[in-house]
């Protein structure tokens, strides 16, 4: 079973178990039109020019075709007009490298993650950024954090979900599956028919779909995922897919 998303449209909300008190947009490509931005605004519940952010660049670095260098300078400064973030006007914005916090103490960054309104986690590889959220003591944090806002891009949103599917396993984990963090009970196939992707069209989502345990999304990079309090609202000016999995 699946359902398609007509464009400019946003889905009727349904229930989705999900831990953790945090507020979710998980999007393919960023803040990349008015309704995504708006869904973004009603989860502040404030302005953006009146909002504090960090900005995470952790999973470009595990990603072959990004890694360091210009890739996650371009996500820090804003310069990434493709997949809009760190660009929006916050009031202030900062950087939290995960791959750091192990070697300093708790004190020294936990409360400003728990003072901060958003984090914005950059696309990349969705595993090589599971395995250091669960390492820098980030995941266990999130439980915690009630009103903080997470919006993920790509990888950022994929790292959510229970399994991303072993055709996006990118960087191996010790672990050696594709299990993700869980905190929402579907997955993400994000860059839906993205014209520099052609591995990634409707019907390589549906074959993606088949491996995937539990319900999954396709969606475009005009398309985002919102969650609050374990509802899941589709917020798109684009397209979209829900497959829902087969019940024996």
């Amino acid at each position: 079973m699946s359902r398609a998303g007509d464009e400019k449209r946003r889905s009727a909300p349904m229930k989705s178990a999900r831990r953790g008190i945090m507020k979710y947009l998980l999007t393919s490509a960023g803040i990349k039109n008015t309704s995504i931005r708006d869904a973004l605004v009603d989860l502040l519940d404030k302005p953006i020019a009146e909002s504090s952010a960090l900005c995470i660049p952790t999973a470009m670095y595990g990603h072959p075709q990004v890694g360091p260098g210009t890739g996650a300078w371009q996500f820090i400064s804003g310069q990434e007009p493709e997949t809009p973030m760190c660009e929006l006007g916050w009031k202030s914005l900062g950087v939290l490298e995960l791959t750091a916090l192990p070697s300093i103490d708790d004190e020294r960054w936990v409360p400003l993650v728990r003072d901060t309104d958003v984090l914005l986690v950059a696309g990349g590889d969705a595993l090589y950024l599971c395995h250091w959220m669960q390492q820098s003591g980030l995941a266990d944090l999130l439980p915690s954090l009630r009103e903080t806002v997470w919006v993920g891009l790509s990888a950022g949103s994929m790292v959510m979900t229970p399994s991303i599917g072993k055709e996006f396993v990118g960087w191996t984990p010790p672990i050696g599956s594709d299990s993700t963090l869980g905190i929402v009970d579907f997955s993400i196939f994000p860059h839906l028919d993205h014209s520099d992707l052609p591995e990634n069209t409707m019907a390589d989502a549906e074959r993606w779909a088949a491996g995937i345990p539990g319900p999954a999304y396709a969606i475009d990079d005009q398309t985002a995922i919102k969650v609050v309090d374990g509802t899941v609202e589709v917020v798109s000016e684009g397209h979209w897919k829900l497959f829902a999995p087969i019940r024996s």
